[in-house]
């Protein structure tokens, strides 16, 4: 299987951002690496990792929904 999407400097720069971002990594501290001087451009790359954290908690949830919880024990 063969990538067709053009690979540039600037998509593997936004790739990284982008991974760093949804590994936790602080706004501010991806804002330094990327050399960004307004933390309102390096926040753009926050609106991709929406669908990652909606995924996650619908996991979250369905794990969840495996216990059953009664007062102080967990079944």
């Amino acid at each position: 299987m063969w990538v067709k999407k053009k690979i540039t400097p600037h998509s593997l720069r936004h790739s990284y951002a982008t991974h760093l971002i949804e590994a936790g990594v602080d706004l501010l501290e991806v804002q330094q690496y990327l050399g960004h001087y307004s933390i309102l451009t390096t926040a753009k790359y926050t609106h991709l990792t929406t669908h990652t954290g909606h995924n996650a908690a619908q996991r979250i949830n369905a794990l969840m929904d495996g216990f059953s919880i009664s007062w102080g024990a967990v079944q």
